[in-house]
């Protein structure tokens, strides 16, 4: 975040453009170049002009900051198989929480999430420097204020003591400031600029797609309130209740009758989709997942255009997790595999097990159940799907209030959210309810949509159990202390601002 790239009218127009192609093919535009104090003045200048700090998004929903927050947990594993997936051990890194400085995802994760704040600072500062402001001016400030504040968020919520940089000023601080204090900041920020966010939701105004609305905004403090005990040292369950009831009973959104409509590659159409990430092949690339997860092989399974890489894969223990019962089971490839005709692929039988975390073994290439959550798109390959990526949804708000509701004694009401969760599931409600039971069933809920180290972490600081720092198969010992709460500030990051002060422990 030291250096600022100064971005030129022309990207900023051309971003933009890319942007609201991501449900149609429109007719290509060519642009002249408009005088910045003329600009920000019609609808389509204000969508062309935000949309470099949205843009800014895509290589969350599978690049580093994805993997730091799943592929360090339980819920998925990255190994090494004969020489593909070694990296220089960057992920294996991950499982066995020993990230050193100088790794890839570490270092990749910073640097995606400064340059959407980066961004975001810029647009602020293009808006209010403009002679002529759009009459809305104060509300798309509010919106891009409420998007810093989520990048920020998953700042802070990584590497703990960062930078908190709210203006595009060369004299902006770079010294890190106290996650406590960043987490003040975050709220009293979004408390006064979410209210002034639409209160429409994308089936009403199609225009908002993709964008923070107010209902998205509340959803962030919900995870800010939820996450306070980590931030602060002290739990704050009334509000986190309050914010994510205040989605519910708005009324905006409902639970889609097939979990998995939500993740289809013509998921815009979702009803509980609250916040989304768009793709859009060929227009909008990013969202590689399906290449990252599925074998080598399966590109016969989808119709795919080219070979998937075979790299992330569940745990055993957590593809166990799921009764069979359980329809969100679905989402795992497992077994033998089939061509898109029906005929068998021969000798491609995905095991359930991963025993290790390296073997050159060409058996050992059909390790580990794949994820088909976001459903594989035929025509598509190494540049992504047209899934669009679900950062917040209903189902969240649901299992936000009834964490909420567990901690503080209504255990009566968490069943009641809880279940409707099941429910969809295919699964009977439960009458009774722990704290391990809420966590293993967001896991199964929200398995590889990026919370997982964070619900982790947040159960394990108020409940002392290790659940993160733990011991897992395979191969990782328990942590020796929870200095792997956080993520080393990358040695690069360091070399170029020396403000910067190493996470203890690394």
């Amino acid at each position: 975040m030291k250096s600022k790239k100064i971005l030129s009218l022309f990207v900023v127009i051309m971003a933009g453009t890319i942007l609201t192609q991501s449900c149609k093919k429109l007719d290509q535009n060519v642009y002249s170049v408009v005088p910045i104090q003329n600009f920000y003045q019609t609808p389509s200048e204000i969508a062309a002009g935000l949309a470099p700090a949205y843009t800014a998004l895509t290589p969350l929903q599978t690049e580093n900051v994805f993997q730091l927050n799943e592929a360090s947990t339980d819920e998925m594993v990255i190994p090494t198989r004969g020489n593909d997936w070694y990296d220089g051990g960057e992920h294996t890194q991950l499982w066995l929480h020993t990230v050193d400085a100088n790794n890839a995802n570490d270092n990749g994760g910073w640097q995606d999430l400064s340059n959407g704040i980066t961004k975001c600072n810029f647009i602020i500062n293009i808006i209010n420097g403009l002679a002529t402001k759009p009459s809305n001016s104060a509300a798309l400030i509010a919106e891009i204020s409420v998007l810093r504040d989520y990048y920020t968020f998953l700042f802070t919520d990584l590497y703990g003591n960062v930078p908190l940089v709210t203006t595009y000023s060369a004299t902006a601080s770079l010294a890190p400031v106290k996650r406590s204090d960043i987490y003040a900041y975050l709220v009293s920020d979004l408390q006064k600029n979410v209210p002034l966010l639409s209160t429409d939701n994308a089936a009403s105004n199609p225009a908002i797609y993709g964008h923070f609305n107010q209902w998205a905004g509340y959803m962030l403090l919900a995870k800010l309130y939820l996450n306070a005990q980590v931030y602060t040292g002290t739990a704050d369950w009334a509000n986190a209740l309050k914010y994510s009831q205040m989605v519910i009973d708005s009324k905006k959104y409902s639970l889609q009758p097939n979990f998995f409509d939500n993740f289809t590659y013509t998921n815009r159409g979702s009803v509980e989709n609250i916040f989304t990430i768009p793709f859009n092949y060929p227009l909008i690339k990013g969202n590689v997942i399906q290449m990252y997860t599925l074998n080598y092989n399966n590109n016969l399974t989808f119709n795919l255009t080219g070979q998937p890489y075979n790299g992330f894969c569940a745990p055993t223990a957590f593809y166990q997790s799921f009764s069979d019962g359980d329809l969100r089971k679905k989402m795992w490839l497992v077994g033998q595999q089939y061509t898109a005709a029906g005929a068998p692929i021969v000798g491609t039988v995905l095991s359930k097990y991963v025993k290790e975390l390296s073997n050159p073994a060409d058996s050992f290439k059909y390790a580990g159940v794949r994820s088909v959550k976001y459903q594989p798109q035929p025509g598509t390959g190494g540049d992504g799907t047209s899934n669009d990526g679900v950062r917040f949804r209903l189902a969240d708000a649901y299992m936000m209030a009834a964490e909420a509701k567990l901690q503080t004694g209504d255990v009566a009401g968490a069943i009641i959210n809880v279940n409707l969760i099941r429910a969809r599931a295919g699964l009977a409600g439960v009458t009774t309810l722990t704290l391990d039971d809420m966590l293993a069933e967001r896991g199964r809920e929200f398995a590889w949509e990026g919370w997982r180290r964070n619900d982790l972490i947040r159960f394990e600081v108020a409940t002392g159990t290790k659940y993160y720092t733990g011991a897992r198969v395979p191969g990782k010992l328990a942590d020796g202390d929870t200095h792997t709460f956080l993520f080393p500030i990358p040695q690069p990051q360091r070399n170029t601002n020396p403000l910067l002060v190493q996470n203890p422990g690394y």
